[in-house]
């Protein structure tokens, strides 16, 4: 009986150390799965980082690698500036003459410019003056057709002397006309002479007459027979004048047998 109480208790203890070893594989069967995991992600991370590495590789040089290139490929990377500097320096020069070109164009292309533009300023001045000038011929002409009228209001002002009512009411009536007649040449510009008194000068004055005279300097107009006019500063029409001359001395007989005597003499001799 005792040995059959017995029996079950050893048949126990393996039970217990049996369970106790399944408890310690389902752990470590937990841990290797996690080191299976980590060893599978790292070498996932391992992988992708290779790839990285073999995508940017292709860019790196061999010097950047640590890498020596053949002498060959160093002579050639050693001589690839030179032409390219050539290349360079041919570019610029070219470039330096045709900035050259360009700038004598624009010079030449400023000159003519301005040669231009002081030819038409020239021109622009030139039709100035001639249209000026133009006009001021064509006003002389047709005011000097017109001095002859008033030539003929001045000599019956004159000459007209009015004796009855009848005849003055005519004469103040073509007076009137004459007047408004001068006012609008004087707005033209016309403007007369009054020459009497000063001395002569051709640039105005047309002399008709000289007269002796002591009352008078010589050369100097006395009367004004036909009246002179001025457009502005330039004469219209010259005035028709009288100048005083030196009066000649009188000679008497006695003076003239004096002298006849001495001519004999003279001629006697």
């Amino acid at each position: 009986m005792i040995d059959q109480q017995k029996q079950p208790e050893k048949n126990s203890e393996p039970l217990e150390n049996r369970s106790e070893l399944s408890e310690e594989l389902e752990s470590g069967n937990s841990a290797n799965r996690e080191g299976n995991w980590t060893v599978e992600s790292d070498s996932e991370s391992i992988s992708q980082t290779a790839t990285a590495t073999s995508e940017v590789s292709p860019q790196v040089s061999a010097s950047d690698r640590g890498e020596k290139m053949p002498p060959a490929a160093e002579s050639e990377v050693g001589q690839q500036p030179e032409p390219v500097i050539e290349a360079l320096k041919q570019e610029i020069e070219a470039l330096k003459q045709q900035l050259e070109q360009q700038t004598q164009q624009a010079d030449t292309f400023k000159t003519q410019y301005m040669r231009i533009a002081a030819d038409f300023d020239n021109f622009r001045k030139r039709t100035l003056k001639e249209k000026e000038d133009l006009e001021q011929r064509v006003k002389q002409n047709t005011i000097n057709e017109l001095l002859s009228v008033v030539d003929n209001f001045e000599r019956a002002r004159t000459q007209l002397k009015p004796s009855n009512d009848g005849e003055m009411a005519i004469h103040k009536s073509y007076q009137g006309v004459y007047k408004n007649f001068v006012d609008s040449l004087k707005r033209l510009g016309v403007s007369a002479m009054r020459p009497e008194g000063k001395p002569f000068d051709p640039n105005f004055h047309e002399a008709m007459f000289r007269e002796p005279t002591d009352e008078y300097p010589e050369g100097t107009v006395i009367e004004q027979l036909v009246r002179g006019y001025l457009l502005g500063d330039q004469v219209l029409r010259h005035a028709m004048v009288k100048v005083a001359a030196p009066k000649e001395p009188v000679i008497t007989s006695e003076e003239e047998n004096a002298q006849e005597e001495g001519e004999r003499e003279t001629a006697e001799n």
